[in-house]
């Protein structure tokens, strides 16, 4: 069957699922698979939770009409929703990079929505999968939409790109992250570039940190581009007035205007002023921008400032790197506070560069000055010494934490999603 006559079916349908556990009535549930599970087993039971088609790829599933067999699922998904973005034919804005992809999404988000009719990728559904089902969640009532781009190997980006065919595009900054998959930190840079390289080709807006050596390298002589800054070399930048915990920024147009976040840590200025600059370009004022931004509510465990009962707690245990990692430390050293503690958790998939990066954040706290400080996970617990406190899991500190509680303090806790950090809060 051809994508236009899928389409079709699309149409008169109530929307997409991939799992049947979420199957509203009317919907097209694509049958995926993975490398432990086949969805083509399921198409029979997603009919029967109200499913109108089931898209499959395996002739022994299909029972009638209401199966359309396909060659392959995953790219009919894909195909699909490219199709649909033709369709529909709005303006797509695309954000990738190492750190605050998502931070700066739904600060964009915030910005644009006090002036436009605007849609954003839903959570962190930013891989070949999830940026599809964001596309075909879009509708040509929309202004704008805006699309998440993740990568953990080569080329995944430049497929993104080519499913969702940006008309704007940003990368937040490129740092060492995923390393496994990537090879290198060169193999990071050129996937991320796979952005740049698509919004060359198609003589598409690219707004870019003037600031940041790496991503100016990159830029080379294009000249379809909107720089800005964190100095005011620049049309638009964007500069910190105060951090304590909360970022107070102010924000160049033509004129300044100062603006309250409810954001923790300095590394989140970048992801400001991307949303300043990007609402700015696209017309909205210093008003509008800054009731965005002073509006937003960080949530999902990223540069949150949560009160306990006995404590006070930056929360930014969502994902971690070594450039994240060592943000978050620095900005921690600037806040005011009489007693404060570390709580970091491992940064995974770094492959070869793993042991080194973790021996290095120990010894960083060490020279800051840092005296209560406990590490979480199995590689920084490969370097313990005596200064610091040193567990394998999470588990392990819950049960240290019920035995010595902690009490007036001001706590960071930074580590990969997969240290499971947040869940030490209702000890707290």
């Amino acid at each position: 069957m051809k994508i236009s006559e899928i389409y079709s079916l699309f149409k008169k349908c109530s929307g997409i699922s991939t799992d049947t556990r979420k199957i509203d009535n009317g919907t097209m549930f694509f049958a995926l698979k993975g490398d432990n599970f086949n969805a083509n087993k399921f198409a029979e039971q997603a009919i029967e939770k109200g499913a109108k088609y089931t898209i499959i790829d395996e002739v022994k599933y299909k029972q009638n009409d209401n199966y359309i067999l396909v060659n392959d699922v995953l790219e009919t998904l894909q195909n699909l929703a490219n199709y649909h973005r033709k369709q529909i034919d709005i303006q797509i804005i695309a954000i990738t990079g190492t750190n605050g992809k998502t931070t700066t999404k739904e600060l964009l988000n915030a910005v644009l929505k006090e002036k436009y009719n605007i849609k954003a990728t839903a959570g962190n559904f930013n891989n070949h999968i999830g940026v599809p089902l964001t596309l075909l969640g879009f509708d040509k009532n929309l202004d704008f939409g805006i699309v998440e781009m993740g990568a953990n190997h080569p080329k995944e980006i430049e497929l993104l790109c080519k499913i969702a065919e940006p008309d704007y595009g940003i990368i937040t900054n490129i740092g060492k992250a995923h390393i496994e998959g990537f090879g290198s930190f060169r193999g990071v840079i050129n996937t991320k570039n796979e952005l740049y390289d698509y919004l060359k080709y198609k003589n598409k807006t690219i707004f870019y940190n003037s600031d940041n050596e790496i991503l100016s390298s990159l830029i080379g002589n294009y000249k379809n581009i909107v720089p800005f800054s964190t100095s005011n070399k620049t049309k638009y930048f964007c500069q910190i007035i105060d951090v304590n915990p909360f970022i107070n920024v102010k924000f160049f147009n033509t004129t300044f205007v100062d603006i309250q976040t409810n954001l923790v840590g300095v590394y989140n200025l970048e992801n400001i002023a991307v949303a300043c600059t990007i609402g700015a370009f696209l017309g909205l004022d210093n008003i509008e921008i800054e009731n965005g931004l002073k509006n937003y509510q960080p949530s999902n465990n990223r540069s949150q400032l949560t009160v306990t009962k006995h404590n006070k707690v930056i929360v930014d245990a969502y994902n971690a790197n070594p450039t994240s990692m060592n943000g978050a430390i620095d900005n921690f050293i600037e806040i005011k506070a009489d007693k404060k503690v570390l709580i970091l958790g491992d940064m995974l998939e770094l492959g070869k560069i793993s042991d080194k990066e973790h021996q290095n954040i120990i010894k960083k706290v060490d020279k800051l000055g840092f005296d209560n400080v406990i590490f979480v996970g199995k590689i920084f617990n490969k370097f313990k010494n005596k200064k610091f406190v040193f567990f394998n899991n999470t588990e392990e500190l819950i049960n240290y934490l019920k035995i010595n509680k902690m009490q007036n303090s001001f706590i960071l806790l930074k580590g990969s999603r997969g240290i499971k950090l947040e869940s030490i809060l209702d000890f707290l």
